[in-house]
């Protein structure tokens, strides 16, 4: 029993009288401070059990069986022979280089003429609206030549007094129908057909907005009031003004269907835009014609008139 007890881990508490330990003699094979190392001998190799056991929960890995990290690559296994490089593809040649040569000759001489025409245009036209100078006079017919009728510049808008009047081209022909006999149309407003065309319309051609109207100011420009041509642009300016009319009667069919126009006339009709209310300015609403005396259509302008309607 006292072997039992010596080897116990439990506490005993004290037999004497004041809570100390007896005197005497201690059992066999025990010492006064047998007890307390117990104590602490137990509590170690609980405290050393507790590590083994989370030292066995956790895998261990030992150098023999680590695992063994490869290089990134293709294993080689013996000697083998040099791939070779996949050919390079040749790109396909786009453009004019895909062209043959005489064909890309055509075409770069075809650019080269293109470039230099419009370098001399802008040049023509810089040099029409840039003030007066030593080139324009000495070769002023020259530039009035390649400029007018088609590509006069008109600054008008940036007057300090811009105009304010509404001026309608009207013209009448007189057509000789299938019959052969001569009838005299009633008079067509072509300025209020071209505003009809452009009403409404998001994108407006060039010709339904300028093309009448420069024309008149064309003529009128180069022409007195008694319709007498001034300078060496009035016969080219009456002729152009015509053309167009033409083109117009053309257009809308007048005399009917088989009729040819034989002579037109054309007038303008001039009224004072209205001024503002609160505006004190007074100004005449009476219209102001201006007729042109009648112009026999030769037949190139006809047959002009007529192509160009089958073409459109």
């Amino acid at each position: 029993m006292d072997a039992y007890d010596e080897g116990s881990k439990a506490r005993h508490l004290p037999d004497g009288p004041d809570g100390s330990l007896p005197e005497g003699p201690a059992s066999a094979g025990s010492t006064p401070d047998s007890t307390p190392c117990a104590d602490q001998e137990s509590t170690d190799q609980e405290s050393v059990g507790d590590e083994s056991t989370d030292q066995e929960s956790v895998p261990q890995h030992h150098d023999s069986q680590a695992p063994t990290v490869q290089a990134p690559g293709p294993q080689v296994s013996g000697p083998q022979a040099p791939t070779a490089d996949p050919p390079v593809p040749v790109p396909t040649p786009t453009g004019i280089a895909s062209l043959p040569l005489r064909s890309q000759i055509v075409a770069a001489l075809a650019l080269a003429v293109v470039a230099v025409v419009a370098c001399v245009h802008l040049g023509m036209v810089f040099l029409h609206v840039a003030p007066s100078n030593t080139v324009t006079k000495q070769h002023g017919r020259a530039i009035d030549d390649w400029i007018y009728p088609e590509f006069e510049q008109n600054w008008k808008l940036f007057a300090p007094n811009p105009l304010q009047q509404n001026i309608d081209v009207q013209v009448r022909a007189q057509v000789r129908g299938a019959d052969g006999g001569i009838t005299e149309t009633g008079w067509y407003d072509l300025s209020a057909l071209d505003g009809a065309a452009i009403d409404g319309n998001l994108l407006p051609s060039h010709t339904q907005q300028n093309e009448l109207r420069r024309a008149w100011d064309f003529y009128i420009g180069t022409h007195d009031n008694d319709n007498h041509p001034v300078g060496l642009r009035g016969d080219l300016s009456q002729r152009y003004l015509r053309r167009i009319v033409v083109l117009r009667l053309d257009r809308e069919g007048a005399g009917g269907k088989g009729a040819v126009v034989e002579s037109v006339q054309v007038r303008s009709r001039t009224t004072n835009v209205p001024p503002p209310k609160w505006s004190e300015e007074q100004v005449s609403d009476t219209p102001v014609l201006r007729e042109l005396p009648w112009w026999t259509v030769p037949e190139e302008d006809v047959t002009d008139a007529r192509t160009e309607a089958s073409a459109g």
